[in-house]
């Protein structure tokens, strides 16, 4: 004997009954077919039994649809000259429903038992139909009504049922009375519906056509159950949510009962206790993908997966007990489950803090008013004595669970599980795992759950690759070419670091373009150009709405607006890469706030280029000072424009040619006057001092400045016919130096808390008086390198360098 359900999506159509039809023709032996209702049918046999209820005559529109469908399937399925006692067959039934649902509106009331009845005609029109298309194409076939050998409570909407009297029943009708009085051995069955003592109709609750079949299944020690629904078996993930979801080819019956509880949708919950006490396997199939393999649910599985899928259940409220005179007082919980018990609520999840002092439980969101309103009346006495508090109702939650038998074989599931959660920014509110670590639950906010589920199937089920998700704000010169070098490095970074890198966000200061599946960098001008306008608010606000895991933030700009973004980024666990350095060399307090942000909520603020382009400067002074080391004093020429600037002006040409030159190679600042006044390499000195523990402010640093104050007046193109027209001075500062046998070098030093930038005249010997080009150099003294300093040399300025920079501190903070 083989037990058959085909869901809603497998009879929605006339095409898709044909497709269940070649699948029941394949079948050897005896077997029952249970149906559910056709797709959406019962959805709208409960809005006309509520419009109707309340007098809204849009009802009669509601059972229109429902004819409509079931008329029309009947005109696809049937030839013409046999169809009308197929109409007349499936009109009859339309009808009397037609009269219960009137009678609903004239009463103005729809009882539970009413609306269970109203719910019986999807079941038993589309097995009707069905039943009646398998004979017309030759599959002999017998019908059955349920409710006939399926006997409940009076607990109408989701009745239990009387296994006792339901297994003599199916039975009798099956094996006692030499085959039932059966025409065939196929018979084909209403699913979800059942009756009382009193022949009332009740119904098993949603999705409880699933229930039918395992009801017969174990009554009759079926061979086997099969699922037939819309996807290949059951799956890791929701693939709503996950895209990469992979199939779970076998499990067990607890674990796909705890899938089933906690949201997975392909087999309703209780569908697997009475198979599993018989040990009678049930295959998950797809009707349209009949040769698929699909999952095979059984008592024991060889396969050796810790984990076997991540689910969620949505629309869940918390409702937390708490007071003090709770603590060592015995019976509250029990109390507690009572109240809720009798305003028939379920629970779905508890967690206690082992103090007693509150309790939590986690219940259906639409019950939440009930559930406060029955608790408070239990604790009535309590709360007005001040020993507990009123009942504290939290929504907009959900349930995140991860499951696998085999959790309890492996040490550290559940640290790998909220660290997780914890580096991609999703508070935990509550925490329950059972003994037998099979499962583990975890209370978020509902708007996090499709990040969580993300990130834990990233983390538990696939093949290694991480998906880091991209947002640049700024692509000029230096954004453009870290576009570039993305695009180029992509496919050697997913292999060689197994780092999917995605820019999903571009912005400019008048625009922003979004692309989930990944921005084309290619054409990057093309879709700046295509961009709708936004300001950078509006760009960072859309990030957190997007709430993606593995969320970067790359500023490549110079704006004091996009450092005002970044509390709100790192806040929501979204790591902060910074080319500006506005940030870093802000005020001490916001600076200092920034790093803390970073720590408190495990996201990364990151900011390498801020001092030598793509030098590894302040990554190596973390190294020294997380390792113990202390910097006693730091020497550098920290601007590669000036560098240059110096080592090109010889005399032969203006040195304001030579600044304009440094400008067009992509040397210098937007405004080269924040490289020649020294305030670019006063911020620089500033970071290094403060990452190397000295609490500095920028008025606090001594610049000696060599640029004259007319210089800095007026515009850029003002900037460079001032700096003409002081030629003088500046090849007099050359030719001093000269005559010296000196070159002049920009330089910034740190010496015990005191810092200092200025230009000075070096003589050969200096450790800097070699440094050609743009290149940087910085000389850490420290209590391990005292005498002998720790040199960093190398090109500190252009695009190319510093988005390379750039790319590094994204790799830093995606790994």
């Amino acid at each position: 004997m083989k037990v058959l359900k085909f869901g809603g999506s497998s009879v929605a159509s006339a095409e898709n009954i044909k497709k269940v039809v070649d699948v029941i023709r394949k079948i050897e032996g005896e077997a029952i077919v249970v149906l559910s209702a056709m797709q959406g049918t019962t959805d709208k046999l409960i809005d006309a039994g509520r419009m109707a209820e309340r007098g809204d005559e849009g009802y009669k529109q509601k059972l229109d649809g429902i004819r409509g469908l079931h008329m029309r399937t009947v005109t696809e399925l049937f030839p013409s000259q046999s169809i009308a006692p197929i109409q007349m067959a499936i009109e009859e039934d339309l009808r009397e429903l037609e009269r219960i649902v009137q009678g609903v509106s004239l009463v103005g009331e729809c009882s539970l038992r009413t609306l269970d009845n109203i719910l019986s005609f999807g079941e038993l029109l589309s097995s009707s139909l069905v039943s009646m298309y398998l004979n017309a194409v030759g599959v002999e076939t017998g019908s059955l009504d349920s409710r006939c050998l399926i006997r409940t409570d009076s607990n109408f909407g989701s009745a239990s049922v009387d296994f006792k009297e339901t297994n003599s029943f199916i039975e009798q009708y099956f094996i006692k009375s030499d085959f039932g009085g059966r025409k065939s051995k196929l018979t084909v069955v209403p699913g979800f519906i059942a009756s009382d003592t009193s022949g009332h109709t009740t119904t098993l609750g949603r999705g409880g056509s699933d229930y039918t079949a395992a009801i017969f299944a174990a009554a009759l020690d079926a061979d086997v159950l099969e699922i037939w629904t819309d996807v290949s078996g059951m799956m890791t993930a929701d693939p709503r949510f996950v895209r990469n979801v992979r199939e779970i080819p076998r499990i067990t019956y607890r674990e796909a009962m705890e899938l089933s509880h906690f949201g997975a949708k392909v087999i309703y919950p209780p569908t697997i206790q009475p198979v599993m006490a018989k040990r009678i396997p049930v295959c998950v199939k797809n009707t349209f993908s009949p040769d698929d393999f699909g999952t095979l649910i059984e008592a024991e599985t060889s396969d050796a997966k810790m984990i076997r899928g991540i689910t969620s259940i949505d629309k869940i409220a918390v409702l937390n007990l708490e007071g003090s005179g709770m603590v060592g007082v015995p019976g509250f919980s029990k109390r507690l489950f009572d109240a809720l018990s009798r305003s028939q609520i379920n629970v779905i999840l508890i967690t206690q803090s082992s103090s007693e002092h509150s309790i939590c439980v986690a219940i259906e969101e639409k019950a939440n008013d009930r559930a406060k309103a029955a608790v408070d009346r239990e604790f009535e006495y309590e709360i007005a004595v001040g020993k507990i508090d009123p009942l504290r109702v939290e929504t907009g939650l959900s349930i995140l669970a991860l499951v696998g038998d085999r959790m309890r074989f492996h040490t550290g599931v559940s640290g790998r599980m909220f660290s997780t959660l914890g580096h991609n920014g999703v508070n935990i509110r509550a925490i329950a795992q059972g003994s037998s670590e099979r499962n583990i639950s975890a209370i978020i906010e509902s708007a996090d759950v499709r990040k969580a589920v993300n990130t834990l199937h990233e983390e538990f089920f696939s093949d290694g690759n991480k998906q880091i998700n991209i947002f640049v704000a700024g692509v000029g010169t230096v954004g453009s070419r870290l576009l570039g070098q993305i695009e180029q490095q992509f496919q050697h970074v997913s292999d060689e670091l197994r780092l999917n890198l995605r820019v999903v966000g571009v912005a400019t200061s008048k625009k922003a373009a979004f692309a989930d599946e990944g921005v084309e960098l290619g054409t990057i001008k093309d879709v700046i150009a295509e961009a709708e306008a936004s300001d950078i608010a509006a760009f960072t606000d859309s990030i957190i709405e997007r709430n993606l895991r593995n969320s970067i933030f790359v500023d490549v700009t110079a704006s004091p607006d996009v450092v005002e973004t970044y509390p709100k980024l790192l806040q929501r666990s979204v790591s902060v890469i910074a080319c500006n350095k506005i940030a870093a060399s802000s005020e001490l307090k916001k600076y200092q706030a920034l790093k803390d942000l970073a720590r408190e909520f495990n996201s990364n603020f990151l900011f390498e280029t801020n001092v030598g382009a793509g030098l590894p400067v302040i990554k190596t002074l973390e190294d020294l000072i997380r390792s113990g080391d202390k910097v006693n004093r730091i020497e550098a020429v920290l601007s590669g424009t000036l560098n240059f600037v110096f080592n090109s002006y010889d005399g032969t040409r203006s040195f304001s040619d030579v600044v304009r030159q440094a400008q067009q190679e992509g040397y210098t600042e937007p405004d080269p006057r924040l490289d020649l006044s020294g305030t670019d390499v006063a911020r620089k000195i500033l970071i290094l001092a403060r990452e190397a523990g000295y609490a500095i402010e920028m008025a606090d640093i001594t610049n000696v400045a060599f640029l004259p104050e007319s210089c800095l007046a007026g515009t850029v193109e003002d900037f460079y016919a001032e700096m003409t027209r002081q030629e003088p001075h500046f090849r007099k500062l050359l030719d001093d130096a000269t005559a010296q046998g000196l070159k002049l070098k920009y330089i910034a030093s740190l010496d015990a808390g005191k810092a200092s930038v200025g230009l000075q005249s070096i003589g050969p010997d200096h450790n800097f008086a070699n440094l050609s080009g743009k290149d940087n150099a910085v000389l850490f003294y420290t209590n391990r390198y005292a005498d002998q300093p720790l040199v960093i040399k190398g090109a500190g300025a252009g695009a190319d360098v510093t988005a390379a920079g750039v790319f590094a501190d994204i790799i830093r903070a995606a790994r």
